[in-house]
């Protein structure tokens, strides 16, 4: 036989796979990676699960936010555990690159790199390919059987001592391939490919939370019972490292600059601090520092007093600003691609729940709405029960909805620069929602909220706990009432919506809920005088507008000044 029949097989193999992905390949000659004393902790408990051969668990799932040092950490280890002798293989995702964005490539590439690690392992992986030259265009749990599994078997069978085979497989990036449901095919196939009985692999994934892993850890998931798991940003502080990590790099830029004083202890603090627990944070603003044509000193103080605004030509957080544009893109055409959310705009629903995070702007109470429930707001933008898990399900790496008192679920923020992005339109570009825009749709949503409520009117009970209303329902339509003057004269363009509700009897079946609200709640007189100024002061603008509408709320208004309160405290 020839040698090109011989390395047939193994020449095709070769051609199917993603070179890009190696840990090692030129694409990723400036790959990120822990510095030597950090991340010391989480790396040595990657290490220990890896080496450990006889350990029960033999997938370990690594999840945090984006941002937290996820591939660095997948690169330190396949580096340790190629100095081990250990490392078998590894795919490192890419969503930009189009040769290692998807999984058509994974189950090759991880062949090829087990194959090159020992002789007889490699025919047996060339004559699986020679004996089905379509296998490259079956599914991910055939080709994972015929290319790994099966040769793997073959080679002990044949008396090869599996264990001395380097043993790691390591996966990053796992949400940066395209399509969820793939995604959720690859655990699969690892699972019921690659962890069964006589196999001496143990696997690494490394993802943000999104769905597919997301799911296949929780109980019940594909992978509940068989996963290791390390959720980063919980279980590990790296601000020490992230100290470090700078410390170093401004004490090489002293040398390099011949000033040793240019930075200070209380600078780097000051960053650690922005950072978040976000190790991308700091070392985009390291290298936005530390770049040569420019002054360091300068530079570390565009970074500690930058603020965005419009026609700012200097950007040190542009790759910060990449990432989120990324995430939050993909987030918005999965969330659209659903039937059921076909009307709804992704981006402005998503910056409602934003703006209730940092609180709203509320004219009529003394103080703003600090961090109301996910849900709550949810159902006053009249949307399903948990809505706002559906909203955010792709956006794990970035948001969180955390249990607060009485069970309900705000939203939280990594990252405080990822707000920052979302409220400054030269950072956020087309994914930008004024805040304007926030306070029409919710000034929208109340009033519908109100006119739409399905209680008899001619028989209210006298408290606001006894409405024949679900209790979110209650909830939500109490904030509607309280805030509709705010949210009304922070919007733009409502008139006919006002004109409308005033229309439909609006402001009549506000007239009658005032009373078992305010029983039930006691407003201060303070409190009501300011709802009704803020009221007055929208009505006033309304009158050259829509003279007939204000004319009704005037009178109501004057109502309710003259009885000072609608029902006595």
């Amino acid at each position: 036989m020839t040698k090109s029949c011989t390395d047939a097989g193994w020449g095709l193999l070769s051609n199917n796979i993603a070179r890009n992905a190696l840990h090692n390949s030129d694409a990723r000659y400036d790959a990120p990676k822990c510095d030597e004393d950090t991340r010391v902790e989480v790396t040595g408990a990657i290490m220990g699960w890896i080496m450990d051969r006889n350990g029960p668990q033999r997938l370990l799932c690594m999840t945090g936010a984006a941002g937290s040092g996820k591939s660095a950490l997948q690169q330190t280890t396949a580096e340790k555990c190629l100095e081990n002798g250990i490392l078998g293989s590894t795919f490192f995702f890419l969503v930009t690159d189009p040769t290692r964005n998807t999984v058509k490539q994974v189950v090759p590439t991880i062949a090829y790199q087990l194959g090159e690690t020992n002789n007889a392992l490699k025919l047996c992986i060339k004559s699986a390919v020679e004996s089905d030259l379509l296998i490259f265009d079956k599914s991910l749990r055939t080709q994972m059987t015929t290319l790994i599994a099966e040769p793997t078997l073959r080679c002990k069978r044949m008396g090869t001592d599996l264990t001395t085979l380097p043993h790691a497989i390591l996966i990053d990036g796992l949400d940066e391939c395209t399509g969820e449901d793939r995604q959720a095919e690859l655990l699969t196939a690892v699972k019921e490919c690659l962890l069964i009985d006589g196999l001496p692999f143990r696997v690494f994934v490394a993802s943000r939370p999104e769905w597919a892993i997301r799911t296949a850890l929780e109980p019940g998931g594909d992978l509940w019972k068989v996963a290791s798991r390390i959720q980063l940003s919980d279980q590990y502080d790296a601000s020490g490292d992230m100290h470090r990590y700078l410390q170093r790099r401004f004490e090489l830029i002293s040398l390099r600059i011949g000033d040793p004083e240019w930075f200070s202890a209380g600078h780097i603090d000051t960053l650690v601090q922005a950072a978040s627990g976000q190790f991308i944070y700091v070392a985009t603003a390291y290298k936005y520092i530390s770049e040569r044509r420019a002054s360091p000193a300068e530079r570390l103080k565009i970074v500690l007093t930058w603020t965005p605004h419009e026609g700012q030509a200097t950007r040190p957080f542009a790759a910060l600003d990449k990432l989120y544009t990324n995430v939050l893109l993909a987030a918005k055409n999965a969330y659209e691609a659903v039937d059921s959310h076909h009307e709804r705009d992704f981006l402005l629903l998503f910056r409602v729940h934003h703006v209730g995070v940092t609180g709203f702007r509320l004219k009529c109470r003394q103080t703003t709405m600090t961090r109301p429930p996910a849900g709550l707001i949810s159902a006053l933008l009249g949307l399903e029960t948990r809505a706002e898990e559906t909203l955010i399900s792709d956006l794990h790496s970035l948001v969180a909805l955390e249990t607060g008192r009485g069970g309900d679920l705000p939203l939280r923020l990594y990252h405080k620069s990822f707000s920052d992005f979302l409220e400054e339109e030269s950072r956020a570009k087309d994914l930008f929602v004024p805040e304007d825009r926030v306070y029409t749709h919710l000034a929208k949503c109340s009033m519908r909220h109100i006119a739409e409520c399905p209680l008899d009117f001619d028989s209210l009970p006298a408290k606001w706990e006894n409405l024949r209303l679900p209790l979110l329902h209650r909830r939500s339509l109490k904030e509607a009432i309280e805030d509709l003057p705010s949210f009304m004269s922070s919007a733009t363009a409502i008139d006919d919506e006002v004109a409308g509700f005033t229309e439909n009897g609006g402001w009549q079946k506000i007239d009658r809920l005032l009373p078992p609200l305010c029983r039930s709640y006691g407003w201060s007189s303070r409190s009501f005088d300011d709802w009704l100024g803020t009221l007055r002061s929208f009505t006033d603008h309304l009158k050259a507008r829509k003279p007939d509408a204000a004319a009704v709320i005037s009178v109501l208004v004057k109502k309710w000044e003259e009885d000072h309160h609608p029902v006595p405290i």
